[in-house]
């Protein structure tokens, strides 16, 4: 009976090992993608917004090398080889809780150093070539203006990502947004609102593979701890 029970074990953990790797795959892609999209602002919270993707991509992949521990430990019915894998997970699966924890608790203070980081940056617009680059990525990008609003830009000459029709005014434009149009082709949003939406967006994604990845982790646990249970017991009974 015993070996009825492992030869099933075993293979249940061989096929959601396999699932396990694909899954791995999964979250590198998610990762990926969401680094490229935040990467595009990375000029104002270079280290808050790159942090969450890349740490995705770092367990996406020791998730895929991990799953290959447990398919080789399922078929040779190792009992350290499986508890290595459980304890491997159990590791993954704290670093995520973890940075979900983190995450939660700093979220205000991010967004507060958010917005400090943003009217520190706006002051520089016409001295610094960084900040103008960043800023003209960022509100045509994001279609805003300012950090709060188009008011922010008093005492500085409108830049041209402020208008919606940047692409054909080019050099006219602070003229056009401002006086011909009366404001109707201004961006009216700021971007603090919008680059905070996007970010909370983005982390709307991570949390939803990391919750999927970990009951995906804690089942991978069970079942690990399963086999390695009986393993054992077959081999004392011999």
């Amino acid at each position: 009976m015993e070996s009825c029970e492992m030869s099933l074990i075993k293979y249940v953990l061989f096929i959601f090992n396999l699932i396990f790797a694909i899954s791995g795959i999964a979250i590198i892609v998610a990762g990926a993608l969401v680094l490229s999209d935040v990467g595009n602002f990375k000029h104002f919270v270079e280290n808050e917004l790159l942090a969450p993707p890349v740490v995705l991509i770092v367990v996406g992949a020791i998730i895929f090398i991990v799953a290959f521990l447990g398919c080789f430990g399922a078929i040779r019915e190792s009992y350290k080889l499986l508890i290595g894998f459980a304890v491997c997970l159990l590791i993954i699966f704290i670093i995520e809780l973890t940075v979900g924890i983190v995450a939660a608790v700093y979220k205000n203070d991010f967004e507060d150093a958010l917005k400090k980081v943003l009217l520190k940056s706006i002051e520089q617009y016409s001295q610094n070539d960084a900040e103008k680059t960043a800023w003209d990525n960022a509100q045509s990008k994001l279609m805003c203006c300012g950090v709060e609003g188009p008011n922010d830009w008093q005492g500085q000459q409108l830049p041209y990502s402020c208008c919606h029709l940047n692409e054909e005014l080019h050099n006219e434009l602070s003229e056009y947004c401002l006086g011909v149009a009366k404001g109707k082709y201004l961006y009216q949003n700021g971007c603090y609102e919008q680059l905070k939406m996007k970010i909370n967006d983005n982390t709307k994604i991570l949390i939803g593979v990391g919750i999927g990845i970990a009951f995906v982790e804690v089942a991978g646990i069970v079942l690990a701890c399963w086999l390695a249970y009986t393993v054992k017991k077959e081999n004392e009974s011999k």
